[in-house]
C-alpha cells in the first residue's frame, strides 16, 4: 500500500515549527548560560572588592568582624517562605583569613573551611572544593602592609538569576508559539496560491486543450515552471498534430497499394487466362512489396521521430556507398543507367551503419527511380577539418527551385515526378541527418540537370561547438558542392 506524500503546505510547517523550536531552544540556553556566568562574575567582582577594604581595617576591627561575617546573599527575603531552590535568599557569608609578613595570623574567620592557602594562586579567583561544598576563594597580597588576604564565599549555584531570565525568554515563546504557528499556516497557504492555481490550470489541460498557462501575478519562482510547462505542451501539440498529420497520410499512401492489390486479386480470380492471371498475380506481388517498404520506411521514421538513443561507431563511409551501390546495381542496369563513386575513399564518420545505410539506400533509389534512362547516378564524398561531405545527384529531369524547399516534407512529390512513390524518402534522409547533426542541401544535377542532394557531417561528434557550414552553399547551383 503506498503511503500518501507530505503535502508541501505540511513540510513548511514542519520545517517552520523545527527551525523556531531549535532557534529558541539554543537562545534558551545559551541566555541561561550567560546569566550564570554572569552570577559568578558578580560574586567574584564582589570577593575582589572586599580585599582592599579588608587591608585598611586594624587588627581589633579585622577581629570583631570575623565574629560577626560579612553577609553577601543576593537578595533580601520579601516574604516569610523563601523559594527552596533559590540560594540568592540564603545566609552567605564571607570567610576571610588576613596574615602579616611572618605569616602570622592576625584575624581569622571561625567558620573558615581548611585550606592549604599557601598553594593557591595569588590575584585571581578560583573555584575550591572543601567539606561537602564548592567554594569561590581570593587571595590578594598587600606590598604597603605586607598583609596578605584571603576570602573564601560559598558559589552560588542555584541562583535564579539564571532560570528566572531563561524563564522569561522561555513563557513569551511558548505562548507566541501556537499564534506565530497560526499566522504561519495562513501566510503559507496565501504564499503558496500561485501552485494552486498552476494545478487547475495544468489538470484541465488534455489532448484537446494543450493552450499555454498565463498565470497573473506569476512570482518569480513559478515563472520557470510555467515556462517549462509550456514548453512541454507546445512540444505535445506539435508531436499529437504530427502524429495525426502522419496516420492520416500513411492511410491514405496505404489505400492506394492495398486498392491495386485488391483489384489485381479480383482480376486473378475472374479470369481464365493464365497468362493473365499469372500477370495480375505478379502485381499483386509488386504491390505487396510497395506496401511493406511504405511500413519499412514509416517505422524507421517513427523510430527516428521518437528521439531514440542510438549507437554510434566510426564507419568508413567508401565501404557503406559501394555496398549500397552494389545492391541497386540491378536497378541501374534495368535503366541503362551508369553508377559511380568519387572522391574521397578514406573519408570516415561517427554515427550508426544501419542508418547511414538507409540515408543511402533512400538517396541512391530517388536518384535511380527518377533519372533518365541511360544516365548517370554520381556519389560524391570529399572532406575537410570539421565536415565530411555526402553528395549523390543525377541527371534527370530535376526539382522547380520553389518545390526544393519542400523537398524534405513527408509525402511531399514533386509535380515532374514520372515514377511511383510515397514520398517519405527524403524525408526520412532529413531526418536521420538531423539526428546526426548533419546539414541537408538540395541543388540541381549533373551538368545542370536533375537533382543534387548533399548531407554534411561534423567530422567530430555532434555536441562540439562548428561553424554552420552553410556558407559553402550559398549559390544553388550544382558547381557549389561539387567535388
Amino acid at each position: 500500500m503506498s503511503v500518501k506524500a507530505m503535502s508541501l503546505r505540511h513540510r513548511l510547517m514542519l520545517l517552520i515549527i523545527l527551525s523556531v523550536g531549535l532557534s529558541w531552544t539554543v537562545m534558551f540556553v545559551w541566555s541561561f548560560h550567560s546569566a550564570l556566568r554572569e552570577v559568578t562574575q558578580w560574586d567574584e567582582a564582589r570577593l575582589i572588592q572586599l580585599g582592599p577594604l579588608l587591608v585598611e581595617l586594624n587588627p581589633a576591627e579585622l577581629a570583631k568582624l570575623a565574629e560577626h561575617g560579612i553577609d553577601t546573599r543576593n537578595e533580601v527575603p520579601r516574604h516569610p517562605q523563601r523559594p527552596k531552590l533559590d540560594s540568592d535568599y540564603d545566609d552567605r557569608f564571607v570567610h576571610f583569613q588576613v596574615t602579616d609578613r611572618q605569616g602570622q595570623i592576625i584575624a581569622r574567620s571561625s567558620d573558615l573551611p581548611i585550606v592549604r592557602f599557601e598553594r593557591q594562586p595569588v590575584g585571581s579567583v578560583e573555584k575550591v572544593a572543601a567539606g561537602s561544598a564548592v567554594w569561590l576563594m581570593y587571595t590578594m597580597r598587600d606590598t604597603h602592609t605586607g598583609r596578605t588576604i584571603s576570602l573564601m564565599e560559598p558559589a552560588n549555584e542555584h541562583s535564579d538569576l539564571a532560570s528566572g531570565v531563561a524563564a522569561r525568554i522561555a513563557r513569551p515563546a511558548i505562548v507566541l508559539l501556537p499564534v506565530l504557528m497560526l499566522l504561519a499556516w495562513f501566510s503559507i497557504g496565501i504564499g503558496l496560491r500561485p501552485l494552486t492555481v498552476l494545478s487547475h490550470a495544468m489538470q484541465a489541460r488534455n489532448d484537446r486543450n494543450l493552450q499555454p498557462i498565463e498565470i497573473a501575478s506569476t512570482p518569480g519562482e513559478i515563472e520557470p515552471v510555467i515556462t517549462a510547462t509550456n514548453a512541454l505542451l507546445e512540444r505535445l501539440r506539435t508531436s499529437l498534430a504530427r502524429e495525426r498529420t502522419s496516420t492520416a497520410d500513411a492511410a491514405h499512401e496505404l489505400k492506394t497499394p492495398l486498392t491495386a492489390i485488391k483489384v489485381q486479386a479480383q482480376v486473378a480470380m475472374s479470369s481464365r487466362d493464365s497468362a493473365q492471371q499469372i500477370l495480375a498475380l505478379e502485381r499483386v506481388a509488386l504491390g505487396v512489396d510497395r506496401g511493406a517498404h511504405l511500413v519499412e520506411q514509416l517505422l524507421l521514421l517513427a523510430r527516428l521521430d521518437d528521439d531514440e538513443k542510438i549507437a554510434k561507431s566510426r564507419l568508413r563511409l567508401h565501404d557503406v556507398i559501394t555496398e549500397a551501390m552494389v545492391f541497386r546495381k540491378h536497378l541501374a542496369d534495368e535503366k541503362k543507367m551508369t553508377l559511380r563513386l568519387t572522391g574521397d575513399g578514406n573519408a570516415e564518420l561517427q554515427a550508426d551503419c544501419i542508418l547511414v545505410r538507409a540515408l543511402l539506400d533512400n538517396l541512391l533509389d530517388n536518384a535511380v527511380k527518377y533519372g533518365e534512362v541511360g544516365g548517370t547516378v554520381e556519389t560524391n564524398v570529399k572532406t575537410d577539418d570539421r565536415y565530411v561531405y555526402l553528395m549523390v545527384r543525377d541527371d534527370g529531369p530535376g526539382v522547380s527551385r520553389e518545390e526544393m524547399t519542400r523537398l524534405a516534407d513527408r509525402f511531399f512529390r514533386s509535380s515532374s515526378a514520372r515514377a511511383t512513390g510515397s514520398g517519405l524518402g527524403l524525408s526520412i534522409v532529413n531526418r536521420i541527418a538531423a539526428h546526426f547533426g548533419a546539414d541537408l542541401k538540395f541543388s540541381c544535377g549533373i551538368e545542370g540537370r536533375g537533382l543534387a542532394v548533399c548531407v554534411v557531417f561534423p567530422s567530430r561528434p555532434v555536441g562540439l561547438t562548428l561553424a554552420h557550414p552553410s556558407s559553402k552553399f550559398k549559390d544553388t547551383d550544382h558547381r557549389s558542392i561539387e567535388a
